[in-house]
């Protein structure tokens, strides 16, 4: 019997840890994206921009971390500030890092006080795929979602029981292993993964400048180690034919040493928690309800360490509290709406005097999704009503057409915000609690051909971000900022007498557009203009090949663009050997020329590093 598009969708849905239905029926899993609709959509018939990185490709990539698999993809661009498990700000379409959405199986992650995600603390071994949506999409998932959202699945079980084991030894004594286990059956299935990492690292910062505000305030010429001990258990059961339940649980604790301050100590225990769960009922091929409740928990405590022992310093942990509720209607043959309600309740406990430590938010959406023929429409909104600034609403809408042959054109907009943080409102002497969110507005242009073995997309785009956060003339905190960002991204893939070839190009310009700022035109502090990144691979019988290289031009380190940080490329070399069907060995040499750069100043980035792994993944049994 030939199931229908709808119940296809439905079914597909179930496997997915998003919400809801879609409209079409996508052939293969890696072409499905659910973040950029909170639906399951193919990638080809997606309005907005969306990139999916799968196990596979981050198996063959051997990164080591999750800024590593990234680096040089379309619109991503990134700061580090010392190599593996050091501070990592993301730059999405060259917006602010903490305007930028990040989910965990569909949960909310970042720090409630200073609003940023911890990526270098989310382990690489739990990942099972990645999906990047660029552009705003606040009027679906509301705060942050300025630049975009990424959604990290960890990993999920295939057909029957199946295990893996990855060892990984390395420079500056690097020391990793992950291992697990999955098992599907007939309505039940269960995922469990644990992984351990361990590195002497490098020296993260070469001194301080002379004067203030330069530098890590330090002059510690050490190695900076880091250690991240994490497990992750994901399981699902089918109730029944019509009701299914999902939940999930990931610990990342890590151990992080780098070159202190006055301030803030030289070392620091961190901790990444993201539990959830999810119901869905699907009472007819038309219909799909979901609710599903998660927490994520930040910790950050600091210590300054010296001759063996430690001396605490200070603690900022937040915990947010998440639910969500989500019908999807399908109203016709390739037409659809969506209605949803999402709650959020974010508390701190801080050694700093916050005056105020929890607030409450509601927001309620609705989207539909239409296919007539060779177009296609999505329309959003949504009103988010906040405990301290109020009611905000967004929107969005999105138009494309296919010319055939796989041709398609699309044209977005959209409009977004970002709440203050805590910091922002209420850390002691450098805040403001009249602040108010800020607010974006953005364009996208993008056309696209996908083919059996090839593919290509090109997307320009402009975003205006107003009432951003920033000091006026007394070093107040003010909703006084502006900024105007345009750009243009290039995407291609060609498979090719055995070459897979992947080539990824960004421009942006993120200029402050501040009215009367002495900064007015200049780049935003920190952004590259031009990144970009080529993969190419090669199979020759069990013997695998494959080359990465990545670059980036200038930034400016600081508003004033007074500190230019040049540009640099770096290249990689990977080498794999099928030992047989379930066992291989890889190996990898990173930045072989020895590239010397820095992402921002002062801060050192790895030389030339070696790594080799012996992986283990069994078939199904």
């Amino acid at each position: 019997m030939k199931l229908s598009h709808h119940t296809l969708s439905l079914a597909l849905a179930l496997a997915l840890p998003g919400v809801a239905t879609a409209q079409n029926a996508p052939t293969e899993l890696d072409d499905i994206t659910v973040t950029a609709t909170r639906t399951p959509i193919s990638i080809e018939n997606s309005v907005v921009p969306v990139q999916v990185i799968d196990r596979a490709q981050i198996d063959r990539s051997q990164a080591t971390t999750l800024q590593d698999l990234l680096r040089g993809r379309a619109g991503l661009d990134f700061t580090n500030q010392g190599g593996i498990g050091k501070i990592t700000s993301l730059f999405l379409r060259g917006t602010n890092s903490n305007q930028v959405l990040v989910l965990v199986d569909g949960v909310r992650i970042g720090s409630a006080t200073n609003g940023m995600a911890t990526l270098q603390d989310l382990p690489i071994d739990q990942i099972e795929r990645v999906e990047i949506v660029r552009g705003p999409r606040s009027s679906l998932y509301g705060s942050e979602a300025i630049g975009g959202v990424i959604q990290i699945f960890t990993r999920t079980a295939g057909q029957g029981l199946q295990q893996n084991l990855a060892i990984t030894a390395g420079s500056n004594n690097l020391r990793q292993v992950g291992a697990g286990f999955s098992n599907r059956g007939e309505r039940g299935w269960i995922s469990a993964q644990g992984g351990y990492q361990d590195t002497d690292g490098i020296n993260a910062c070469r001194g301080t400048a002379a004067g203030w505000g330069a530098g890590c305030y330090a002059d510690e010429p050490d190695r900076d180690g880091y250690r991240n001990t994490s497990i992750n258990v994901r399981g699902g059961y089918a109730l029944s034919e019509t009701l299914n339940l999902e939940g999930h649980v990931l610990n990342s604790a890590s151990r992080n040493e780098y070159d202190g301050s006055i301030f803030g100590g030289n070392e620091a225990d961190n901790r990444q928690q993201v539990y959830g769960a999810k119901l869905a009922w699907l009472p007819s091929d038309s219909l799909r309800l979901t609710a599903q409740v998660g927490r994520n928990v930040d910790q950050a405590d600091a210590y300054f360490a010296a001759n063996g022992s430690r001396t605490f310093a200070s603690t900022f942990d937040t915990r947010r509290d998440t639910a969500a509720v989500q019908g999807d209607i399908v109203l016709a043959e390739g037409q659809q709406l969506s209605v949803g309600a999402d709650w959020q309740n974010e508390q701190i406990t801080s050694s700093t005097n916050f005056d105020v430590r929890e607030r409450d938010n509601t927001g309620v959406f609705a989207e539909y999704q239409g296919q007539f023929g060779a177009h296609s429409l999505q329309a959003s909104v949504r009103n988010d009503d906040n405990e301290q600034f109020g009611n905000h609403t967004t929107g969005s809408l999105g138009y494309g057409f296919a010319f055939g042959n796989g041709l398609r054109l699309t044209a977005s907009a959209g409009t977004g915000f970002k709440a203050p943080t805590f910091n922002d409102l209420y850390y002691p002497g450098f805040s403001n609690p009249l602040l108010q969110p800020e607010e974006s507005k953005s364009l996208n242009l993008g056309i696209a051909q996908y083919a059996d073995t090839w593919n290509w997309t090109f997307n320009a785009y402009e975003t205006r971000i107003d009432q951003l956060i920033g000091y006026d003339s007394s070093f107040a905190l003010v909703n006084v900022a502006e900024a105007r960002i345009r750009g243009a991204e290039l995407t291609g893939f060609l498979s090719l007498a055995g070459f897979d070839i992947n080539a990824q190009a960004s421009f942006t310009d993120p200029r402050d557009h501040t009215a009367g700022a002495a900064t007015y035109d200049n780049l935003l502090a920190r952004r590259a203009r031009t990144t970009g990144r080529l993969d190419v691979d090669k199979r020759f019988g069990p013997l695998r090949l494959g080359v990465t290289a990545a670059g980036s031009g200038h930034r400016f380190d600081n508003a004033a663009n007074s500190v230019r940080l040049a540009g640099y490329g770096t290249v990689d070399l990977r080498v794999e050997y099928a030992i047989n069907d379930a066992w291989s060995l890889q190996a990898k040499a990173a930045n072989v020329f020895d590239r010397e750069y820095e992402t921002v100043a002062w801060y050192n980035q790895p030389g030339r590093e070696y790594q080799l792994t012996l992986r283990y993944n069994s078939k199904a049994n």
